[in-house]
């Protein structure tokens, strides 16, 4: 098993009990779980997976697209970018509904939703770390406080003293 990144377990920490509190017994949220799509051989794990109500993993422990409400993922290593934009198409073409992108480096949340069988969402939706992060899903509305969300590097703006 590959080492995680640290900002992706700080996130996972943070979201997943609050995710956890909201849904009530409706539905459930599990990290690292596999994810097969149509156009990804051997499938996705993202971070988090916010597990529809009612669904359940095939025989081999996996779930489809189909089965979520939702993803949150963060964004990997900057070498990694292009894998990732290959990753936010495949969950839009397999159906997940809500698609969130956390960015340690940014400072952002990106909630993805309205997917289109094409690949890509059409509406895409910036949450500054520090603001709640509303997480529409079928019948009902998640919160999620992203103050404690980890940052990375320098935060953007002028140098001090220049």
């Amino acid at each position: 098993m590959a080492p995680q990144d640290i900002s992706r377990s700080k996130v996972v920490l943070g979201a997943a009990p609050q995710i956890e509190s909201q849904l009530a017994g409706r539905g459930e949220i599990l990290p690292d779980v596999a994810v097969d799509l149509p156009s990804v051989p051997g499938g996705l794990v993202p971070a988090l997976a916010v597990v529809a109500p009612g669904a359940g993993p095939d025989r081999r422990g996996r779930y489809r697209g189909s089965d979520l409400e939702a993803v949150l993922d963060v964004v990997p290593r900057p070498d990694q970018g292009d894998e990732f934009a290959r990753a936010l198409r495949a969950y839009a073409e397999g159906g997940v509904p809500l698609c969130v992108v956390v960015d340690p480096v940014e400072a952002v949340c990106t909630v993805h939703s309205d997917p289109q069988r094409t690949g890509g969402y059409r509406e895409a939706e910036r949450v500054p770390f520090g603001n709640d992060l509303y997480l529409p899903l079928a019948d009902r509305t998640l919160v999620v406080e992203t103050a404690g969300f980890p940052v990375e590097g320098a935060p953007p703006g002028p140098t001090p003293g220049a």
